[in-house]
C-alpha cells in the first residue's frame, strides 16, 4: 500500500519482541513510491508505550525506507537542521498506520555534519534480552555503516536545503500551516 500525497498518517515504533515503542500520531505523506516514504509534522503528540505523551519541539521531515534497514529524520531549528537517524526494520504500512522496529541504535547528525552514534549500550543489552538472530545483528551492523558513509558524503536525504525544501512543501510556504 502507497498512502496518498497530503494524507495523514500514524507512525508506530516496535521493539523485536513486538512490544509497543512508541506512535507519533500524525504526519503528512509528502512523496511515496516503492522505495521510501517522505511525511512531515510539527509539534505532533508522541505516545510512549507506559500511556506517557509529549509534543515534537521542532518540525521535521522524515524518510522511511521500503528495504532500508533505518530511517532518518531532518530536525528543523531555528538557524540549523539536525538529523536523527533510526536503525530500525524496513517499514511497513497498513490501515492502521506505517510500522517498523527500532533496533535502538542511533545517530545524531549536528547542523555542521559532525554525527555520533548513540544508545549503544541498549543495543547491547536488548540484543541478548530479546535474541537478535546472528543475520539480523550483521543487517543492523552493516546498515550503520552505510548510514555513516550517507552522513560523511552528504548524500540524499542529507542536504539541509532539501529537507527545508520538503518542509516548505508541508507548510505551503506558511510555516505556522500544520
Amino acid at each position: 500500500m502507497i498512502p496518498k500525497i497530503n494524507e495523514d498518517i500514524q507512525i508506530q515504533s516496535y521493539k523485536h519482541d513486538e512490544s509497543l515503542h512508541r506512535i507519533w500520531e500524525k504526519a503528512t505523506v509528502l512523496y511515496a513510491d516503492d522505495e521510501y516514504i517522505i511525511v512531515a509534522n510539527k509539534r505532533t503528540k508522541v505516545i510512549e508505550a507506559n500511556g506517557r505523551f509529549w509534543h515534537t519541539r521542532e518540525p521535521s521531515v522524515s524518510w522511511f525506507y521500503k528495504n532500508r534497514w533505518f530511517n532518518i529524520i531532518g530536525i528543523i531549528k531555528k538557524n540549523e537542521i539536525h538529523f536523527y537517524c533510526n536503525i530500525a526494520s524496513p517499514y511497513i504500512i497498513d490501515d492502521e498506520a506505517l510500522k517498523y522496529i527500532d533496533y535502538d541504535l542511533d545517530i545524531k547528525v549536528l547542523d555542521d555534519f559532525s554525527f555520533s552514534v548513540l544508545d549503544r549500550n541498549e543495543y547491547n543489552k536488548h540484543q541478548i534480552k530479546m535474541d537478535y538472530p546472528n543475520d539480523l545483528k550483521q543487517i543492523l551492523e552493516t546498515e550503520l555503516d552505510m548510514l555513516k558513509e550517507l552522513v560523511e558524503n552528504r548524500r540524499e536525504p542529507f542536504d539541509k536545503e532539501l529537507v527545508r525544501a520538503w518542509y516548505e512543501k508541508y507548510t505551503g510556504g506558511q510555516d505556522e500551516k500544520k
